[in-house]
């Protein structure tokens, strides 16, 4: 029976996230944390792992402060940065510590699928469509596929198509990504792979955040024998 908290417990994500944890026969809820609330209740409940589903602010003070205290660290927060990651990596130690853009499974295949074509089909946009209450753009979801994109296509690609226009998105390693926020939208990414004559589109939506509770529960039972940072749920499946 793996003991867990469950920081950012009454947001979106945090409240399915402990309803999932709380019906899950292998694991515990023992401390739901709220904005308002002291880390201190994770400790005090004797949690193995905390989930860390707060916002970009915070993300990183909670992730140093549970590490710091041995708690095994689950990330579903957005916010860290490459920066972020590599003092949080030096934290860890007797605790763990699991990001991961996206805990949605088919959003893991989706990338997956996309390091197949890339060496193929390299040339490649990204469209990523969310909620208008999501805080960071682009996602973080499409930083890592625009990330794993360019590190398997066989050589750098220059971005087609006129250089530098405001309108083509943000290039991340040479992958345009483009960000949508509407009413309506919960999350959505496509991967366009274009060449002479064709294109593959990969897309995957969630549709409900239940979508991203599969994955979040592999990370908490899966983090304590992970030694030190994995990121990306791509890493166990």
């Amino acid at each position: 029976m793996t003991r867990v908290a469950v920081v950012g417990a009454h947001g979106r994500m945090g409240t399915v996230v402990s309803e999932a944890i709380d019906a899950d026969a292998e694991c515990e809820l023992v401390a739901r944390v709220g904005s308002e609330d002291s880390l201190d209740g994770v400790i005090d409940a004797g949690a193995d792992v905390a989930v860390e589903f707060t916002t970009p602010a915070s993300v990183r003070r909670n992730v140093a402060w549970l590490l710091e205290r041995g708690v095994h660290t689950v990330v579903g927060a957005s916010g860290l940065t490459d920066e972020d990651l590599v003092e949080l990596e030096a934290m860890t130690g007797p605790a763990n510590l699991f990001v991961a853009p996206n805990f949605a499974l088919g959003a893991v295949l989706l990338l997956r699928l996309a390091q197949h074509v890339a060496p193929h089909l390299p040339h490649a946009e990204i469209v990523e469509l969310h909620h208008d209450g999501k805080l960071d753009a682009p996602s973080g979801t499409a930083l890592h596929t625009a990330r794993l994109v360019a590190a398997a296509r066989r050589r750098d690609r220059t971005v087609p198509g006129p250089a530098g226009h405001p309108a083509r998105g943000a290039v991340v390693d040479g992958v345009p990504v483009h960000s949508v926020r509407l009413p309506g939208i919960l999350a959505s990414q496509e991967v366009v792979f274009g060449a002479p004559g064709q294109t593959l589109t990969i897309r995957h939506d969630s549709l409900d955040r239940r979508s991203f509770a599969p994955g979040v529960l592999l990370a908490v039972k899966r983090v304590g024998s992970l030694p030190g940072l994995t990121v990306g749920l791509e890493s166990i499946l």
